[in-house]
């Protein structure tokens, strides 16, 4: 089982690492938020700290779920039932609080695991078309009539939650609280150039649909 542990403490992850990998898990780590969204797709399960220097775990939770599957499991010192509630509701699967034990926590990965493949195999993200454009959430790829359309991590993550949402309006709100963790003009002016950038890129201006006031839709291949 391939495991991603996002963990800024080297205490707890220079203790961590070895004993699952002494455990038969293939562990990988990263310190902060910066490269977990490139790695997921490599990963069974990812091991989420909410502290990190970087980003709020819990927005890093959202934008992973926005784009995978994987399994996630929240290890933090945030023990409030409002900070498990929030957690659970950004999409992990499991939350454990600190201080833990090495073996509960194995058991807790090998249950979501086992959850997951308990039907014959891990299910697949869903792959979403829209006349001939193809997005794979999985594999973090957009075809546009069988051709490969190469998208930043944000122009990715903006696509998916409009083309999630299957023509039912995504909110302005929602696609800056996913993506960008905040709401302030800053982030909106961004999300403004992100959505001309992707219809610029996918030769479809009509796929992503304004709809003032409100957000975006998926619309039609013009």
């Amino acid at each position: 089982m391939r495991v991603l542990l996002v963990e800024d403490d080297d205490r707890v992850a220079g203790a961590l690492v070895p004993a699952l990998t002494r455990r038969g898990l293939v562990m990988q780590r990263l310190a902060s938020g910066a490269g977990v969204l490139d790695r997921v797709h490599e990963v069974d399960v990812v091991l989420l700290d909410l502290g990190l220097p970087d980003v709020d775990g819990v927005v890093l939770c959202r934008q992973i779920r926005a784009v995978s599957d994987v399994a996630v499991i929240v290890v933090s010192a945030r023990g409030e039932v409002d900070d498990r509630v929030q957690g659970l509701r950004a999409g992990a699967d499991d939350y454990l609080v600190k201080p833990y034990d090495v073996e509960e926590l194995l058991a807790r990965v090998e249950a979501v695991r086992r959850r997951r493949t308990e039907r014959g195999g891990r299910e697949p993200a869903p792959v979403i078309e829209a006349g001939d454009v193809r997005i794979d959430l999985a594999r973090h790829e957009v075809l546009v009539d069988g051709r490969p359309i190469a998208l930043s991590r944000k122009e990715f993550q903006v696509l998916a939650l409009v083309a999630g949402a299957r023509g039912t309006v995504c909110s302005r709100e929602h696609v800056l609280t996913e993506v960008w963790g905040h709401r302030g003009p800053a982030e909106s002016r961004s999300l403004d150039v992100h959505v001309a950038t992707l219809r610029t890129k996918l030769g479809r201006p009509a796929l992503i649909e304004t709809v003032r006031g409100v957000g975006y839709r998926l619309g039609g291949r013009g």
